[in-house]
């Protein structure tokens, strides 16, 4: 009996005195902050649109699950910190993202 296991992609972000440990699996764009869905753990818009900009920019929307580790410094610090390591883990992913 052959298992399923997802292939796991990883980046470390960091922006001012925040660090982000991000994880990106296949999926369908959900997005986990700290054991909170974005939607809780960012308010405001602008920093929501920071954390997605790399799927923009790649044409990823939608196709991967993230689950970051965030910790340091405030918020805006931390939506920085978390578009770099979606990044980062993009890059790794594939690296014509680059």
């Amino acid at each position: 009996m052959a298992s399923k296991t997802k292939i796991v992609y990883q980046g470390t972000g960091r922006r001012k005195k925040s660090i982000a440990r991000v994880r990106l699996t296949s999926g369908t764009g959900k997005i986990v902050i700290n054991d909170e869905p974005i939607e809780e753990y960012f308010e405001s818009e602008i920093l929501k649109v920071i954390v997605n900009q790399p799927f923009a920019v790649t044409n990823t929307v939608g196709k991967y699950d993230v689950v970051v580790k965030v910790n340091g410094g405030g918020l805006t610090g931390q939506a920085g910190a978390i578009r770099h390591g979606i990044a980062r883990a993009l890059n790794s992913a594939n690296a014509e993202f680059r």
